[in-house]
């Protein structure tokens, strides 16, 4: 009657176990680490050559590390102390970065788990620290959406320009005044002329006619849902842009938001070298498109010393010199979209690009021109340029949508996407909130959390203990496995967790102990009622099943709301929250009845159980 079968035992105990591996990465800390990545969009970092160059400045620097580990972007040396750490940084740095006005690399300090490695090679991590608990810095950015109009108008202006003479229509000046583009007309026919040719084209603008004197002018004015669509975009790409900025930095689970309508909200945990935070979000990027100069003789010039005017020399990604007009054909702003694919008839490895209207015509127009010559596609930041790739043009290119192919792996093809696709802010933004959090107030709202957790848990124990004797240890037995358990789910998941998560912990030990108590009270029950002590036991627990159930699928349908509805610190209390219902059940429900089976289970004739004073009607 109150007997596992073997498999289900086995179970239980593979669970706990996993349980308890998992939970081990959180036992043993972090250490001060120093991260190397690539500085520059267009830098690939190679983990092998890096891991060898950081060894070899280490060593003659006379600084000893406890490890080197390399992922897909970054390299990271640990240290026993922060001393060591900061001397690490300099010999590091001078390795990487001999030129200090125009760094390739990103040396930057950081921490790392101080778990043995066989945990880590089985993916056992610990949990992510929010910033409360961590330290870092926090920065509040306002972005700048006049920025995003003007921008929009000053391209505009030129869109205008062009399609203007492409229609053939003549005007006497086209001009950004304020929050709108003037252009004007010596008669009044052109002038409708005008109004009728951009009107067919362009929906995102309101044109009104007047006079100027003896000139006649239309007015263009973006729409306000124009005006809407813009700032929402800029928006969206300045969080995908600070996102691409941010993973240089090496930072587990930062936090980019929109706040308000105007406003990011970054967090970056564990992070202490706030200038060099600084130095990455406010860092300026554009793509450019430029026309490769393959005149005869003039790369050979150019390399000699005499490069000639209009040109500047750059390196292809081989190391190829390339030399590349100065004339700007196109720029990022034409850009809607990029993404990694395969060339439609050899099923090479090619990256697809998709143009705005404006930049299909522009971008049909120069490949209808320069057929078999080489276009340059350049990464402009901190004011020196980058070549992301240099195609042949084969032919006329039209309908907005481009192919990048040639040379180029599946992974090359993905970078260069996401590359294309990061480029710049949509519009300026400034810092106009700082705040940094010391890793010593961090480490006091870990032990303040931790201390609060133990003591809610001691407290029930003696109570469980002293009220239901056996059964209250066992109960005590099944809740410490349910934290086990929940912690390990936490570090698996790699989830976050942060001041409410602690408190979502003390709320689950809360909630766990009453389905035992549950359980409690009704094998009591049954005692009253006159049945056996093992018919008692099997029977409280399959009744009490049903209210268990019930009780924590509808705190779970609350905890799922918080999760999708809310954000920041509400969202990290529901997660911990709706898994700490799930291991409740599992460890009230399984853990307990396999330890009581394992008690109660083997004796036939049992007479009482050490459940505390049972009450019987009557006496």
């Amino acid at each position: 009657m109150n007997r596992y079968p073997l498999w289900k035992n086995l179970l239980i105990g593979l669970v706990l176990l996993w349980g308890l591996i998992y939970t081990l990465p959180n036992f043993y800390g972090e250490v001060p680490a120093v991260q190397v990545s690539s500085g520059k969009a267009t830098l690939k970092l190679d983990a092998t050559t890096a891991i060898k160059r950081v060894e070899e400045s280490l060593a003659a620097a006379g600084i000893q590390h406890d490890g080197l580990f390399a992922d897909l972007t970054s390299v990271r040396a640990r240290f026993r102390d922060t001393d060591t750490q900061l001397k690490a940084k300099d010999a590091i740095e001078k390795a990487f970065n001999p030129d200090a006005a125009d760094p390739s690399y990103v040396v930057a300090l950081n921490l790392l788990s101080a778990s043995p490695q066989w945990l880590t090679n089985i993916h056992a991590l610990p949990m992510y620290l929010g910033l409360d608990l961590r330290g870092g810095v926090h920065f509040l950015l306002q972005v700048d959406m006049k920025g995003a109009v003007t921008k929009r108008l000053d391209a505009t202006t030129g869109d205008l320009r062009t399609l203007l003479r492409d229609k053939n229509v003549r005007h006497a000046g086209i001009s950004r005044e304020g929050a709108s583009v003037v252009v004007k007309f010596r008669d009044a026919e052109t002038q409708a002329r005008a109004r009728s040719v951009i009107g067919a084209v362009n929906n995102d603008l309101q044109l009104v006619e007047g006079q100027d004197g003896a000139d006649f002018k239309l007015t263009a004015t973006l729409t306000p849902l124009a005006q809407k669509t813009i700032q929402e975009f800029a928006l969206r790409q300045n969080i995908g842009t600070l996102h691409n900025r941010i993973n240089e930095l090496g930072v587990a689970e930062p936090v980019i938001q929109q706040q308000g309508l105007d406003r990011i909200v970054v967090q970056l945990p564990g992070v202490q070298d706030v200038a060099k935070a600084k130095d990455i979000l406010g860092r300026t990027a554009t793509l450019e498109i430029r026309l490769v100069d393959d005149s005869p003789g003039s790369l050979e010039s150019a390399l000699q010393g005499n490069i000639p005017p209009g040109t500047e020399l750059y390196s292809e990604r081989g190391g190829n010199p390339l030399l590349v007009k100065k004339q700007v054909v196109l720029t990022g702003e034409r850009l809607t979209d990029a993404q990694p694919g395969f060339d439609g008839q050899n099923h090479e490895p090619a990256v697809h690009l998709t143009l705005d209207a404006a930049g299909a015509r522009i971008f049909k127009d120069i490949t209808r021109e320069n057929i078999n010559k080489r276009m340059a596609i350049l990464l402009i930041e901190k004011g020196k340029g980058e070549v992301v790739t240099a195609p042949v043009i084969r032919s006329e290119i039209g309908g907005g949508r481009v192919q990048i192919s040639g040379r180029m792996s599946s992974e090359e093809a993905t970078d260069t996407a996401l590359l294309l696709r990061a480029g710049s802010l949509a519009a300026p933004m400034e810092i106009i909130e700082e705040r940094t959090i010391g890793p010593s107030l961090g480490a006091e709202n870990i032990t303040k959390g931790f201390h609060s957790t133990m003591w809610g848990f001691i407290a029930i124990a003696i109570f469980m203990c002293a009220y239901y004797m056996l059964f209250g240890l066992v109960s005590v037995i099944a809740l410490a496995s349910n934290l086990l358990l929940l912690v390990a789910l936490l570090s698996l998941l790699q989830a976050t967790l942060t001041l409410p998560g602690i408190a979502a912990i003390a709320l689950t030990l809360g909630m766990a102990i009453d389905a035992n108590v549950l359980i409690n009270e009704r094998i009591r029950e049954e005692l009253r009622n006159g049945s056996s002590p093992q018919a008692a036991i099997a029977t409280g627990y399959d009744r009490a099943f049903d209210t268990i159930l019930d009780s924590n699928v509808t705190t779970l349908i609350a905890g799922i709301a918080l999760l999708v509805f809310g954000s920041g610190p509400v969202r990290g209390f529901a997660v911990v929250h709706c898994l700490g219902i799930l291991t409740s059940m599992f460890s009230a429900i399984l853990v307990s009845r396999g330890l009581v089976n394992l008690i109660y289970g083997k004796k036939r004739k049992l007479e009482k159980l050490a459940i505390g004073q049972v009450w019987k009607p009557g006496l």
